[in-house]
């Protein structure tokens, strides 16, 4: 609800009757721009809302999976099938084949593995870090591709439509160009405050104000 344009005496005074807080929102407009709240509750909700913002963010890191030359179909296809969990949670993955004994002596078993692993994982990432011995050990570094995986989930979901029995294309389904889109755009409206600013009780100079009280 709007206020208008009060003194500031008497603003601080119609908050103080409704048992809130004058908070100034906007302070370099003229006349600067108060906001009559629960500063409490409203400090409360925002602390809530960053701390839901920093539960919901995922922390991208990167992952490994170790391989042997002489590995089973059995155990490659299990790892294999978490590397790609791990590109589908949005990590790098650190393919490390373990070389023991002469195995090192014959570095293209792990080559043969690693590019294996780089074939079943196409369309959904892309090759970071080639091949390359690093004591007895062989290193490849996979990441996730987002481009590649979007383009394959709308390849699936074409071939999806196109498999389904009596799909056929409708004459009427077909766009005319000439109809526009028909949506207006609506005016901007003027930007407000950005956040919590100090309470206006602080004597800053200011003689008005403009209020609004906060409805519930």
């Amino acid at each position: 609800m709007q206020l208008g344009i009060k003194p500031l005496p008497e603003a601080l005074a119609i908050a103080k009757e409704l048992d809130l807080d004058l908070v100034e929102v906007a302070p370099m407009a003229n006349p600067p721009v108060c906001r009559i709240m629960d500063f409490g509750k409203f400090k409360f909700d925002e602390a809530q809302r960053a701390k839901e913002s920093r539960r919901k963010t995922v922390h991208v890191g990167i992952k490994e999976m170790k391989y042997r030359p002489k590995i089973g179909p059995g155990d490659f296809d299990t790892k294999t099938r978490q590397v790609a969990k791990f590109l589908g949670e949005g990590h790098k993955v650190k393919i490390t084949i373990m070389f023991r004994g002469r195995e090192v002596y014959h570095p293209e078993h792990g080559k043969r593995i690693l590019d294996r692993i780089a074939e079943q994982m196409e369309g959904i990432a892309k090759v970071e870090a080639e091949p390359k011995l690093d004591n007895r050990n062989m290193i490849m570094v996979l990441a996730p591709d987002k481009r590649a995986r979007q383009a394959a989930q709308s390849r699936e979901k074409a071939q999806q439509r196109t498999d389904k029995p009596g799909a056929t294309a409708s004459p009427e389904a077909v766009a005319d160009p000439a109809a526009g889109n028909g949506a207006s755009e609506a005016p901007a409206s003027p930007p407000e405050g950005n956040g919590s600013a100090p309470a206006a009780g602080q004597s800053n100079g200011v003689s008005e104000v403009a209020a609004s009280a906060e409805e519930g």
